[in-house]
């Protein structure tokens, strides 16, 4: 533990997907907007796509609640969730933990050097996603015929030919704020390989292009899914790597590689 006047954190991540990861367990949470985008600017802070605050929970093995580098909160974050399930299990010898999230409470287990998250069944009503309005959520009103598919967060994915040629910097933060999502939206590109496997790219609410999204990988399979171009168990290639997503009756698995990084403490007055 850091001295109170320091606020210790552990840089992680899954496939590039970069997390700061603040264990506040014992203690009052320490998050706010500002110390979020602080942390996360990557030229005079830590730099990160999201920040993973561990809480202590009665109903699992721990909370954990997710920032993003904007300072705006985030409903879901899957890669965070199997890096911070990594940390747990290791310092308490489980194979198999509970994070309590906004998500709701998941399951994740270790296997190997990958470590799987049951991210929960999509959400696939467009007010539980949400959308502005009554949308059919297969077809959506948006240039590019996208899906929209709800895991805790908004996404809003599309199908192109190639998406290795889909720069997602330039059309992401038109479709982040497009009006039909109040609560804004993460945004993905995806091209079939096969009926098993997918290409995908991703812009994620708050954060930008990033090297991978466990929640929007998970979205983006069960989107092509009900389109009809995938099964339910599907290898995705991301930026950052590889990851295996399985919608199965229990809710959409998603595993993958975890890492740590490095361990710092951050002094308060620089906050």
């Amino acid at each position: 533990m850091a001295p109170m006047n320091q606020i210790s954190f552990l840089k992680m991540h899954g496939l590039g997907n970069d997390f700061v990861v603040i264990d506040s367990r014992g203690r009052e949470a320490v998050t706010t907007p500002a110390i979020a985008r602080a942390l996360g600017d990557r030229h005079r802070g830590v730099g990160f796509d999201q920040l993973a605050e561990i809480r202590d929970s009665q109903e699992a093995d721990v909370g954990l609640d997710f920032w993003n580098a904007d300072g705006s909160r985030a409903g879901a974050c899957g890669n965070a969730t199997r890096c911070v399930a990594a940390l747990v299990m290791e310092g308490t010898g489980k194979g198999r933990v509970t994070i309590k999230t906004r998500r709701g409470l998941l399951e994740a287990v270790r296997d190997g050097a990958m470590v799987s998250v049951n991210m929960g069944q999509p959400q696939l009503d467009w007010a539980d996603v949400p959308l502005a309005s009554a949308q059919d959520l297969h077809r959506l009103p948006i240039e590019g015929d996208p899906v929209g598919v709800g895991m805790g967060n908004p996404h809003c994915v599309f199908f192109v030919e190639d998406a290795d040629r889909i720069d997602p910097a330039i059309r992401g933060p038109e479709i982040e704020y497009h009006p039909l999502f109040p609560e804004r939206t993460n945004v993905e590109f995806a091209s079939l390989i096969a009926p098993d496997h997918l290409r995908m790219r991703v812009w994620e609410r708050g954060a930008g292009v990033t090297l991978a999204c466990g929640s929007g990988t998970c979205a983006t399979v069960v989107a092509a899914h009900l389109r009809g171009l995938t099964g339910r168990r599907v290898i995705v290639d991301v930026d950052g790597g590889r990851m295996e997503i399985d919608w199965r009756e229990d809710g959409v698995w998603m595993t993958g590689p975890t890492a740590k990084v490095f361990e710092g403490a951050i002094p308060m007055e620089w906050l």
